[in-house]
């Protein structure tokens, strides 16, 4: 993830997200008494919580004190918690692997945690290796290395030109890992160094590209002429477990790894080079950490000029880019097994990719955000219906490899549509006059196009879903966007009602954009996931507590005020987890994570912001919105899950510290004293050995722990 994006790619004059409650809900309708009005358009097709949903959601309650905002640089808990580092960049994976120095000079990375840890998940372990869901004591955790931080990886940070050693540090230390953990009976998680089934997936794994793109001519490189196999996961963000025990990461942004020659568009054709530009890989482009600057076939595949001379790319790397920016699918119980990359799903930034509700039966249905300012939503419906029986990637092969993927539109009388992004349909075919569709392969490579071409509406940088576990209503995060309102960009609408002053909230003084982001909300027609229509409104603004009320929109206080949400989750229990990843607010606080018990779609009603209509969620109040935990110094809060048991949390740091130098590191968590700070995994438990974030109840120990097992 990133405090803020790169320059936006999407040109198209696809309508803004905000701009259509700016059609539906006029300033006249709020101004002239016609809120009811205004209420009954916008929601009178909204599907309420059924009697038993509602009585669960009061249920819950918050059973812990808000943590302070801080500056402090470490892992700040509620009292009566416990927050440790457990899995640290750099800690070995394996039998005899030595120990991190953490002066830069340690080798072996595929061998060792990656840098950046991010989205996280949690697989219990059976006895045979299996998995086991209801194991609370011994599982694997399977996480995403996204990046590095090159300061503190090599001794004096990155040298010029690149040395092999570390640029080969550097792809290893991305991608995915797989450990096997495992909670002693004094309650404490410790990593199985020597567990077979630790693993790592890096930059350099050899993957398998299967859905339409395989085979196809858009994926023939010089690693493979028939363009099914490529290699390497990058930019690992956000992810998605599914219910049949495999792991999805997701690759957000891809595009920025590879190198392209100031002179290459003179020989790609139109549609290649639109292609090019749509996903941000210009010509001159370099390509982060300059790993194409070395020769050899391992790092010149991260060129994607022309350079051979076949007509169909299998002697050099020109289509090399096509073959990233997918969802990858990952068994964690089978350390042998090749990943696959779902191009079923769409190429894109893809910030996650995750499940809605499973009935035996029928398709599976899966929610991704595009994270770039003014990009899109998706949906994709697995063509086959959900069989409990089946497990790991054979599983995946039925649901991934065929269905059909939607774009998000939102109409202006608060509803939404599903539309369609398969070749033939909604004019995507060869005789589109912005671009040729000849088959669903070059629909899937190019899904930011087809997306533009059907008239999908304007996000602002769509991050993380989470899907309520018994509503089934969709939670995504808008981090920010300091874009809008700037130049010629987008100003505000009712969706997006706010350009103000990023210090003081002024809405009349110089303007910097929607700069703390929101949370929007919807649900599917008839509590059908594959409905093709859907209600939305607007659940929460980031804000400081201090700003006016017209920015502070959702009466945020000191004990629950954020900006840019980022990470989301929610608990099997129906609790919201919110992470921050920010860059507006850090001068009062780090980065943070919040707990919510959120309410339902429509559960609020039309506002006014100043002169500007818009439609609101309820306000949240102390006991539905508080502040769990706030981060060390520099770090973004991005990952989390939870053992079955709710009894342990686990939460990744990433880059503390990324604002300092080798020589002068601003964090020196967790280790402490003049150490280089880490990226790690934490797990929080409480004190008193009770259930996560929730008051405690009279029956809680009485929760069922089948599976669980002591050493």
């Amino acid at each position: 993830m990133h405090r803020d994006d790169e320059a936006p790619t999407n040109l198209s004059d696809n309508r803004y997200f905000g701009d259509v409650l700016q059609a539906a809900v006029s300033r006249r309708q709020f101004l002239k008494g016609g809120a009811s009005a205004a209420s009954a358009a916008l929601f009178g097709s909204f599907a309420f919580l059924a009697p038993g949903e509602a009585q669960a959601a009061r249920k819950l309650k918050l059973g812990f004190d808000a943590v302070a905002k801080n500056l402090h640089d470490v892992v700040t808990v509620p009292r009566g918690y416990t927050a440790r580092a457990i899995f640290r960049t750099g800690d070995p994976i394996a039998a005899a692997v030595a120990d991190y120095v953490n002066d830069g000079t340690d080798g072996d990375m595929h061998l060792r945690a990656g840098d950046h840890h991010d989205a996280i998940a949690y697989f219990g372990l059976g006895r045979r290796g299996t998995w086991d869901p209801d194991n609370s004591r011994n599982g694997l955790l399977a996480m995403n290395f996204e990046n590095i931080t090159s300061t503190y990886l090599h001794p004096a940070g990155q040298t010029s030109p690149r040395p092999q050693a570390q640029v080969d540090k550097e792809i290893a230390a991305h991608g995915v890992g797989i450990i096997e953990i495992r909670r002693h009976r004094r309650g404490l998680f410790e990593v199985v160094q020597d567990s077979p089934l630790n693993r790592r997936i890096t930059a350099a794994t050899p993957t398998e590209l299967r859905g339409p793109v395989a085979g196809s001519a858009l994926a023939i490189t010089r690693y493979d002429s028939a363009g099914r196999m490529t290699r390497g996961t990058v930019n690992n963000c956000a992810n998605g477990v599914t219910p049949w025990g495999t792991y999805l990461t997701c690759e957000e942004n891809w595009n920025g790894y590879f190198r392209r020659a100031s002179t290459d568009a003179a020989n790609r054709t139109a549609a290649e080079n639109k292609s090019f530009t749509r996903y941000g890989i210009n010509p001159g482009a370099n390509g982060a950490n300059s790993w194409a600057s070395l020769p050899g076939d391992a790092y010149e595949r991260w060129n994607c000029t022309r350079l051979g001379t076949s007509a169909d790319g299998s002697d050099d790397y020109r289509n090399a880019p096509n073959t990233f920016g997918w969802v990858v699918e990952i068994d964690p119980f089978d350390p042998t097994s090749t990943p696959r990359k779902r191009s079923a799903l769409g190429r894109m930034g893809h910030e996650g990719c995750w499940i809605g509700p499973v009935k035996a039966g029928e398709p599976v249905v899966f929610y991704m955000g595009d994270d770039s300012r003014f990009e899109y939503v998706y949906k994709f419906v697995s063509a086959r219906g959900y069989d409990p029986r089946r497990r790991g990637l054979g599983a995946g092969d039925d649901y991934l490899d065929e269905g059909t993927l939607y774009v998000a539109r939102f109409n202006e009388d608060g509803t939404g549509d599903w539309i369609e992004l398969a070749h033939g349909k909604n004019g995507l075919d060869a005789s589109n006059a912005a671009f040729p569709f000849v088959d669903q392969a070059t629909v899937m490579v190019n899904t930011r196009l087809a997306a533009d071409a059907v008239g999908a509406t304007k996000m602002d940088r769509p991050e993380w879903c989470a899907v309520h576990p018994r509503s089934g209503e969709v939670y995504l995060t808008l981090t920010n966007n300091s874009n809008r309102g700037i130049g010629t960009n987008p100003g505000p609408n009712a969706s997006n009602p706010r350009n103000y002053d990023s210090t003081t909230g002024s809405t009349t003084a110089s303007l910097n954009g929607n700069v703390n982001g929101h949370i929007i909300r919807w649900r599917e027609d008839g509590d059908t996931a594959n409905a093709l229509t859907f209600a939305w409104d607007i659940y929460l603004f980031g804000s400081r507590a201090a700003y006016p009320a017209d920015v502070n929109v959702s009466a945020l206080t000191d004990d629950n005020d954020f900006s840019s949400p980022d990470g989301l989750w929610f608990d099997p229990r129906g609790l919201l987890w919110i992470q921050t990843d920010d860059g507006a607010y850090t001068d009062v606080t780090n980065c943070m994570m919040l707990a919510a018990v959120p309410g339902r779609v429509g559960d609020g009603g039309p506002t006014t912001i100043g002169a500007q209509g818009t439609v609101v969620g309820a306000t949240p109040t102390g006991d539905k919105l508080r502040r769990f935990l706030v981060g060390p110094k520099d770090c973004e809060i991005t990952g989390v899950c939870m053992t079955p048991d709710n009894r342990a949390m686990f939460v990744n740091i990433q880059h503390p510290g990324e604002n300092g130098t080798f020589a002068a590191p601003t964090s020196h968590w967790p280790d402490g004293g003049s150490s280089r700070p880490r990226s790690s995994t934490i797990v929080i438990t409480r004190d008193n050995g009770r259930q996560i974030g929730l008051v405690d109840r009279d029956d809680d120990d009485d929760d069922d722990d089948r599976g669980d097992r002591d050493d």
